[in-house]
């Protein structure tokens, strides 16, 4: 029996005829435990995409970024990352506490290179890890149920600019994220967030942070 296809899977397999070389992937790359190689690529990535189930069965995708060492594989069946600062919503983490199914995107785009991961995910603001992450809130982590590398052919090559700067880091202060800035914002933000704004560069309108997004201003 497959551990990866039910029948809407086989249907289609049949129907273009797959079925043999579905079989053969799952049987020579779908693993359940995270290899050397594994590890080695994942603590490598300065992001990721995590697919998460909301309560009404909706999935989405949110990317998930830090610099490279911000997934930690525990062992071959754990993998732990932070969640940092965000935008108030704990969309993705709140769907883990709903639902624990998650998937994870991890790409090399200079390689190119990618890797799937399948498993559950649990999150814990008191996880021992958690001083291990500057800055982080809460740590999640996933057991891994399965592991398989993608192949590369439509990943197109791109080259890393520069890490972002709101990217926690001991060595310096975390710049507040341009999108606290805005004017019509600035009494729903957090308590630790209040006033902030006017001392780090002063307030903007909405639409002068759409452009400086739109243009790619390093502060948006």
């Amino acid at each position: 029996m497959s551990r990866l296809f039910g029948a809407n899977h086989r249907t289609l397999q049949d129907q273009h005829d797959t079925r043999r070389i579905a079989d053969a992937i799952e049987s020579i790359a779908v693993h359940e435990e995270l290899s050397d190689m594994d590890t080695a690529f994942l603590q490598s990535r300065d992001m990721f995409f995590l697919s998460t189930i909301d309560q009404d069965g909706r999935p989405t995708v949110s990317y998930k970024g830090g610099d490279p060492g911000f997934v930690k594989v525990v062992d071959s069946k754990t993998i732990a990352f932070p969640l940092f600062d965000g935008n108030g919503m704990w969309y993705s983490a709140g769907n883990v506490v709903g639902n624990a199914k998650v998937g994870m995107l991890f790409i090399d785009f200079v390689t190119p290179n990618r890797l799937r991961v399948q498993g559950e995910a649990s999150v814990d603001p008191n996880d021992p890890l958690l001083m291990e992450f500057f800055e982080a809130q809460v740590v999640v982590r996933v057991k891994v149920t399965h592991v398989w590398p993608n192949c590369p052919r439509y990943v197109h090559r791109h080259t890393k600019v520069a890490a972002s700067r709101y990217v926690p880091r001991a060595e310096c202060a975390t710049p507040l994220a341009g999108w606290k800035r805005i004017d019509l914002v600035q009494d729903a933000l957090p308590g630790k967030d209040q006033g902030r704004a006017e001392k780090e560069g002063g307030l903007v309108t909405i639409e002068e942070w759409f452009g400086k997004v739109g243009t790619g201003a390093e502060d948006a």
